[in-house]
């Protein structure tokens, strides 16, 4: 198991990537059967397994929405586990909004295992 401080640096290493949308770096991130659960579609979301998979939801998540601007708002882990409260803001074809979340992280061999994402409202 992971102490809190050495999860905390993964997953801040994490977010640099996510946040430059770099995949590639992301990618070097996770373990080989990494699990990332979306927020959409309601009220469950969508369940991604494995590196290629949840690689290429990222992949496409950017092409798409490059103006996505995801803010830590604060950041705090305890073992293997983190959680990483957010504010997700975006900017596309003349409209703009915002929504506010949370990801629970767990970290395994210096990799990130899992995250599992949820969202407000």
């Amino acid at each position: 198991m992971n102490d809190g401080e050495t999860t905390l640096g993964i997953v801040l290493a994490f977010n640099r990537a996510f946040g430059a949308h770099r995949v590639d770096e992301l990618r070097r991130l996770l373990t080989e059967d990494t699990v990332f659960e979306n927020t959409y579609p309601p009220p469950e979301g969508k369940r991604y397994e494995g590196i290629e998979d949840v690689s290429r939801f990222w992949e496409d998540f950017f092409r798409t929405t490059p103006s996505a601007a995801f803010t830590a708002e604060d950041v705090f882990a305890c073992g293997d586990r983190a959680v990483v409260l957010w504010r997700y803001d975006w900017h596309e074809q003349g409209a703009a909004g915002h929504v506010r979340g949370v990801d629970v992280f767990r970290v395994r061999d210096g990799k990130v295992a899992e995250k599992l994402s949820y969202v407000k409202g």
